[in-house]
């Protein structure tokens, strides 16, 4: 059986991580562009300001794309690059960007896939109180509007934010990521229902300003939890754990997911966070549940259950042999088929993998190639694992690599590499990995080629 014939196979970027000219053409400045100048903050004070140079290289990126046979591209599109103070004024030159971007993909037989906001939020608008301001879901959806209107004609897939739990969670409960808050949780709570609010209202602008037919996602966390053995009990446990709140923080999925498709807090969270709830005004919820055409998911690695004595579930320890990527993140193949399977039980929307990879210590071999066999094998594990998910019945639609080349990852600055193609960022010279031709034969095949063993 295998994959749908017109499964969708591709790639995964974002704007900071890997455009560069950050203070080029008139763009404006994104939390991320202020966080990295504050020492101590990324490693070895790297900073996203020449990244993979994309801004100027994108048709030779597109290229290699091409040379991969990559059928579609996930990008994101920069805020202050279109609208350097966030709302009202347009940057022609930054927005024009995405529109030759756009036209190059097409040119090249690449399907695009935008994301309207993955984390470069406008530094203008956060003196404007941020995801805060309960405003922020209207300066969102003018963006979105902005960029639909342009790239419409050319561009149906649309994705409107990407990882909320981590936007809200890291940048605003922990101070890890930009722009550095550490909230009390009624304040997390209200950013994150703003968040939520973009969302639907992005959701809104696309439909309503698209040219064309459109399709519209959104691409949370996948908080993925397996069953330690696939009998009843462990796998009910399972469930129960991933559609759960018991801590006081981001990490869960259906506060960010519920919201979105059942159109409503789930109530556990609402018990768990009590008092520190945000006011929410009789048309919220309906403005945040607004009808997707696919489930969006990231998913890395998941953890394992059982179900205890008591009747509940278990959490298992990492067992002593675990192997884990150069992130510390535990390869859990598994993840691929339980998340997809549980998500599509619960929402009940056709499911595309937007980001899966892992970060490889990689480097140019003595004969100038770049051999990454474990991210080989990394990917034909958890490829395995959703093909089996999709012979199973679930309708998973696409898959989106993380990443289409070694790029800036946040705090860990250049010294993660998730690409399959290699960049020295000294010369910005780029180089297929292993795992690029390898990529390339799976999607030829359409993933029939996961049953063979080549490894490089």
């Amino acid at each position: 059986m295998g994959f749908p014939k017109d499964f969708v196979w591709g790639t995964s970027t974002s704007s900071y991580q890997i455009e560069g000219a950050a203070y080029e053409d008139g763009k404006g400045l994104s939390v991320w562009d202020i966080m990295c100048r504050e020492p101590n903050t990324i490693w070895q004070g790297n900073t996203g300001d020449v990244a993979c140079d994309h801004y100027h290289r994108y048709k030779e990126d597109v290229a290699l794309m091409k040379k991969v046979g990559l059928g579609a591209y996930r990008f994101s599109i920069s805020w202050p690059r279109v609208m350097p103070e966030g709302t009202a004024k347009i940057n022609a030159e930054g927005l024009g960007f995405y529109d030759k971007l756009v036209d190059e993909l097409k040119a090249n037989g690449i399907e695009p896939y935008a994301t309207l906001f993955h984390w470069d939020f406008p530094y203008e608008l956060y003196h404007r109180g941020g995801w805060l301001n309960r405003q922020s879901s209207d300066w969102f959806a003018e963006y979105a509007g902005v960029v639909v209107e342009k790239l419409s004609d050319r561009v149906s897939n649309w994705i409107t934010l990407n990882e909320p739990q981590c936007l809200i969670g890291l940048g605003h409960l922990d101070g890890i990521h930009a722009p550095r808050l550490k909230l009390p949780l009624s304040d997390v709570l209200l950013a994150g229902h703003n968040v939520l609010l973009a969302h639907g209202k992005a959701v809104q602008a696309i439909r309503s300003k698209s040219k064309g037919e459109c399709r519209v996602g959104y691409a949370p966390v996948g908080v993925v939890v397996m069953p330690a053995a696939e009998n009843e009990a462990d796998i009910r446990a399972a469930r129960e754990a991933m559609f759960s709140i018991v801590n006081k923080n981001c990490w869960n999925n259906t506060w960010w997911m519920d919201p979105v498709f059942l159109g409503r807090y789930p109530e556990d969270g609402l018990s768990v966070y009590g008092t520190d709830m945000p006011k929410i005004e009789p048309a919220d919820m309906e403005t945040i549940c607004q009808p997707l055409d696919f489930f969006g998911v990231n998913i890395y690695q998941g953890s394992e259950v059982c179900m205890g004595p008591d009747g509940m579930p278990q959490e298992l320890p990492k067992p002593v042999d675990c192997e884990f990527t150069a992130m510390g993140w535990p390869i859990t193949e598994s993840a691929l088929y339980w998340g997809p399977k549980f998500f599509y039980e619960r929402y009940k929307k056709p499911v595309i993998i937007t980001e899966n990879g892992m970060a490889n210590a990689d480097w140019v071999a003595l004969d100038g190639g770049v051999h990454d066999p474990q991210r080989i094998d990394f990917l034909q594990r958890y490829l395995r694992a959703l093909r089996r998910a999709s012979e199973e019945g679930v309708d998973v639609r696409g898959y989106f690599l993380w990443s289409l080349m070694d790029n800036f990852e946040w705090t860990f600055g250049f010294n993660k590499r998730f690409g399959i193609i290699y960049v020295d960022y000294n010369t910005q010279q780029r180089i297929l990995k292993d795992s690029a031709y390898w990529y390339r034969d799976i999607i030829a095949s359409n993933g029939d080629a996961l049953d063979e063993t080549r490894h490089g």
